[in-house]
């Protein structure tokens, strides 16, 4: 007897074929039998006639570390669950709540402020306790955590923008190798960010040489996506081919009018390296526009030392107009880790004019939610860079922004295609959700848009492709061997949609529209959408952890 039986879909079981029309039985969390069911004894039935099913999505780029400890991350992070995703992938661009060293937990709480929600206790401090704690209070999807490179180099030296002693190092090393040890399924980085921008390509490699030995992948948010980004793609390529682990580039994107020709070239260096052995891959989020913390738009040399750091600097008029005059004047370049280099002019490439505020902290401000820079600026009777740097003070660096020109633009998203087309690429999210601010859109639609969007209107590749890259493919990257796929034995994570009408229905000024056309979806055998209502308060996930059973 089954606990559940998912009756006359058409399944698109994640490994790219073409559908086929059978039953899903399913007992204890489980796919327990694929084919005709219809004489098997259940507890429960639902009818998927005229629906696709297919494995639950996998995030393989979420901000979410911050959230899943709460009580209310349930019902915060439901936008993810209703639009399929069962799955997310934590750790992401160097940052994560673990390891913590109580000498700089402070800096390591300012520096993730705009990745929290509801206020957490310090209840832990290594990545395994971490893990511990979101085991004991449950979890809303499952969990696929990494360690993050920012997070290990704060715990020995907070924001110094220095290279490390070779004791530092080695302590960075053991940490990396417990935290694998504890569950972890890889190491990322975020090298555009503090204090992941001050750290050499020999921190990173002898760093990452520590996951050969656990079978574990590299990801990495890359140093640039304008003028260095070919230099940072054979970067991020480098750390995988010398030390023999899978790498992932993660978003990869070119960012900036100018810099779209640069598309072509970024693929080809990964498809060069694949041909030499390297395991690589990498992620696309399914806009023309990004979210980040608004900080990302200061140079190097400003954000040494950390948040207060910068403040002390934007409230100091000489060192004011000294940040003035980098962003306007200096151009990245290769090397960019030294101090006072660039490794990414985000208001270079994009413009003011593409940039807006998605959340700030305080009452005062949040009239400025959803409005541009030059908007703001306006309303104040000053320019972009003053009510950014404003902005910043009066939110004591709190403060999140969007991003539009990634690889296209709202006129023009032929490089963003030609990426996500690839069958390397993996669909992500790379959405921030707190439960406070304006959200991009991908935290609503990401999946379904390439459900709808780019694969059913667009014609940019068939259904069961696009399922593959939501599905298997992350799994294989991130060596998840019993999710991914509808298959015997496999967890039961499963989503039903109608291929004819599934769509994202935001836009970047109303980012918070629910998606048509997904219509149940199940973690661990646990229906936790139904009808587009999501069940907010079942704790229906898993902590996965890196070679255990249930992964």
């Amino acid at each position: 007897m089954f606990d559940l039986v998912l009756e006359g879909g058409r399944l698109v079981d994640g490994s790219g074929q073409p559908p086929t029309e059978a039953d899903v039985g399913i007992s204890n969390g489980r796919i327990a039998a694929i084919g005709d069911l219809g004489s098997t004894e259940s507890a429960k039935r639902l009818d998927a006639t005229g629906f696709m099913v297919a494995p639950g999505f996998i995030d393989i780029h979420s901000h979410s570390d911050f959230l899943v400890p709460a009580d209310e991350h349930g019902e915060i992070l439901a936008p993810f669950l209703g639009q399929g995703i069962t799955t997310i992938v934590t750790g992401n661009c160097g940052y994560s709540p673990a390891p913590v060293n109580p000498a700089t937990a402070d800096e390591l709480d300012s520096y993730t402020t705009f990745l929290r929600g509801p206020d957490l206790p310090r209840a832990w401090d290594s990545f395994g306790s971490y893990l511990g704690y979101l085991d004991a209070r449950g979890v809303a999807l499952n969990v696929v955590p990494l360690v993050a490179h920012g997070a290990l180099r704060i715990h020995e030296v907070g924001f110094q923008g220095r290279p490390l002693e070779p004791d530092e190092q080695a302590r960075m090393k053991r940490n990396l190798e417990q935290s694998l040890e504890e569950g972890a399924f890889g190491l990322s980085s975020g090298l555009l960010y503090a204090p992941g921008i001050f750290a050499p390509p020999e921190e990173i490699q002898a760093l990452a040489a520590g996951l050969k030995p656990y079978d574990s992948i590299y990801t990495s948010h890359i140093r640039g996506s304008s003028e260095t980004l070919l230099s940072a793609t054979k970067e991020v390529i480098r750390v995988g081919e010398m030390n023999e682990v899978a790498t992932q580039h993660s978003h990869i994107e070119a960012f900036g009018e100018s810099h779209w020709p640069k598309i072509d070239a970024i693929i080809e260096l990964h498809e060069r390296a694949r041909e030499r052995g390297v395991d690589t891959g990498f992620d696309v989020i399914p806009y023309v526009a990004a979210n980040t913390t608004l900080l990302a738009i200061f140079p190097p040399w400003a954000l040494a030392g950390g948040v207060d750091a910068l403040l002390a600097r934007l409230r100091d008029p000489e060192q004011r107009q000294r940040i003035r005059r980098s962003i306007d004047e200096d151009i990245p370049g290769w090397p960019c880790w030294i101090p006072g280099a660039w490794p990414h002019n985000l208001c270079e490439a994009t413009g003011w004019d593409n940039i807006s505020l998605l959340w700030v902290e305080s009452e005062a401000n949040k009239g400025l939610e959803g409005r541009t820079l030059p908007e703001i600026a306006e309303g104040r009777g000053t320019d972009p860079f003053e009510a950014a740097a404003d902005v910043v003070l009066e939110e004591n660096g709190h403060a999140m922004a969007l991003f539009v020109g990634v690889s296209g633009d709202l006129e023009d998203d032929a490089g963003l295609r030609k990426l996500l087309a690839h069958p390397w690429a993996s669909v992500e999210t790379d959405a921030i959700l707190t439960g406070r601010g304006v959200p991009h859109p991908a935290a609503y639609g990401a999946f379904p848009r390439v459900l709808g969007h780019f694969a059913r209107d667009v014609g940019l590749f068939s259904v069961e492709e696009a399922v593959r890259k939501m599905t298997s493919l992350p799994a294989e990257r991130l060596g998840l061997r019993g999710r991914g796929r509808l298959k015997q034995g496999f967890a039961a994570d499963v989503v039903v949609f109608d291929a004819a009408s599934v769509a994202d229905r935001t836009t970047y000024r109303e980012p918070t529209a629910a998606p048509a056309g997904i219509e149940y979806v199940l973690v661990n055998g646990n229906v936790v959408v139904q009808r587009g209502a999501v069940d907010t308060q079942l704790r229906a996930g898993s902590v996965l952890r890196r070679g255990s059973s249930d992964a």
